[in-house]
């Protein structure tokens, strides 16, 4: 066998073409493009709503609510094109700007309020009637989903809206169910009975996210692997947080890179701590379903550990005890009235609750979390405020009407556009037959963004669901 040795010369024309073709790789790799940039869409069901066709409006010699604390006796209030012109303090409102061909309402013995807002409902995706098929609010699968989304189960056609809008209720925010420590994103709409979820969806409200405290998570999960208990619940949020500050600095890196010039591989998406960063980054607001006093605190700390925000307290029956606290942390408290003892951990409620924070300057809201309860929200108001009164905190009307207006307002984050009877904002308005505090009064007129939806003495013209049709629910005079 021939024993074939390379040259020195061959050796060193071979490297020589080596080092070359390197050299030319590189150049290639210099000049090639990254490919483009992976983003995400963070809209990707983007509202469609239209607002309701209105005509300038003057309701005169009427007494108003503004929804910040301030009351009108025999007052004014103006609106066209879908946003409040103005207030007057005249009957007849004489200083304000009304067009020649404004429709005018006279408002004598009647009140005109701020549309309701309520900040925490399951209408349309715990529609009525309630039956399993209809059953779609909660993912009860695992102790974290926040990659549900609430829209995504609404039904428009729950005759429940109908029911909520006769009641002055013009935005509502959607949650859903509370088995879960983090139960998915909610959806804020505008009370506006339409063919489907996006054409009542608030436009450019923020997405809140829905957790929950206590005996909920524990009952569902208890025996399915865990949480069973409280120190496992709060061991699951903060697992949880940990992810989502993982997932962030990933795509952080890959920006990074990016941006460096390189081709880094984008991270897989993972819907759920995509919602959980967007809590992170400040985008989503976080609703949390808690009872107790010693819990909600303990969920503050959670909450400063990871840098961020509780927007609000769902279900606070025992608020009034942390009221300082609350306060000092910026977090709102949503409350029943007088809705409490239905078990453990909503034992310790009092009637005063929602006075009670109001009085500590806390930020206090009357929520329902019923379909029957958001029919009557004044009403709920009203015990409340009466309450407080007989316990000797004299809080005014006008300054408890803010727990149906502008604090839920601030607690979804859409206060600049309604929430208030100011100039420049949306016609959230209701027409009431007389003091709302009165169990006797009702909602006559409800306007939507300066549009007629809803009008005590027009029965022909209230909306009806596809359910309805052809049927007629016990009670009702359809």
């Amino acid at each position: 066998m021939m024993n074939v040795q390379p040259s020195k010369l061959f050796l060193a024309a071979a490297c020589m073409c080596t080092i070359a073709l390197l050299g030319c790789n590189d150049a290639q790799n210099k000049e090639q493009k990254p490919k483009d940039k992976v983003t995400i869409n963070e809209n990707p069901y983007p509202s469609t709503y239209t607002p309701i066709e209105g005509k300038p409006t003057l309701i005169t010699n009427v007494t108003i609510l503004d929804g910040i604390g301030n009351k009108i006796d025999k007052g004014a209030v103006l609106f066209s094109d879908g946003k409040i012109v103005g207030l007057s303090t005249t009957p007849l409102g004489e200083s304000l700007p009304a067009p020649d061909n404004v429709m005018v309402i006279d408002g004598e013995g009647k009140w005109v309020t701020p549309g309701i807002i309520d900040n925490h409902s399951h209408l349309g995706v715990y529609p009525s009637p309630s039956t399993k098929s209809h059953s779609d609010g909660n993912e009860m699968t695992s102790p974290v989903t926040a990659q549900v989304w609430a829209e995504h189960s609404v039904w428009p056609q729950d005759p429940g809206f109908t029911r909520a809008l006769a009641g002055g209720v013009t935005t509502l925010q959607i949650l859903p169910g509370s088995a879960n420590l983090v139960g998915g994103r909610s959806v804020v709409l505008k009370n506006v009975p339409n063919r489907t979820m996006q054409s009542m969806k608030f436009p450019d409200a923020p997405y809140g996210m829905k957790m929950a405290c206590g005996e909920n998570p524990k009952r569902v999960y208890g025996q399915k692997g865990g949480p069973m208990t409280r120190m496992g619940n709060v061991a699951g949020y903060r697992q949880a947080w940990a992810d989502a500050q993982d997932y962030i600095r990933k795509w952080e890196r890959y920006e990074r890179d990016f941006d460096a010039g390189k081709s880094p591989t984008p991270p897989k998406r993972d819907l759920k701590l995509e919602t959980l960063a967007g809590v992170l980054k400040g985008d989503i607001l976080v609703h949390m379903h808690c009872y107790r006093a010693d819990e909600m605190t303990v969920m503050m700390d959670v909450m400063k550990e990871f840098n961020y925000k509780i927007g609000t307290f769902h279900h606070a029956v025992e608020a009034y005890k942390i009221a300082d606290t609350l306060k000092e942390n910026q977090v709102c408290s949503a409350m029943w009235a007088d809705w409490w003892g239905f078990k453990m951990e909503a034992y310790d409620g009092i009637r005063e609750n929602i006075p009670a924070v109001h009085a500590a300057g806390a930020c206090a809201i009357v929520h329902s979390d019923s379909d029957l309860g958001i029919q009557r929200l004044n009403q709920e108001a009203a015990k409340a405020w009466s309450d407080g009164k007989r316990a000797g905190l004299n809080i005014s009307k006008e300054e408890a009407w803010i727990w149906l207006a502008a604090n839920p307002a601030k607690s979804l984050g859409i206060f600049d556009q309604t929430g208030s009877l100011e100039a420049g904002k949306q016609a959230d308005i209701v027409l009431w037959s007389g003091d709302p505090f009165s169990t006797y009064t009702k909602a006559e007129r409800v306007f939507i963004d300066g549009g007629l939806a809803y009008a005590l003495d027009a029965q022909q013209d209230w909306p009806v669901s596809d359910f309805e049709i052809g049927q007629v629910g016990e009670g009702d005079s359809k």
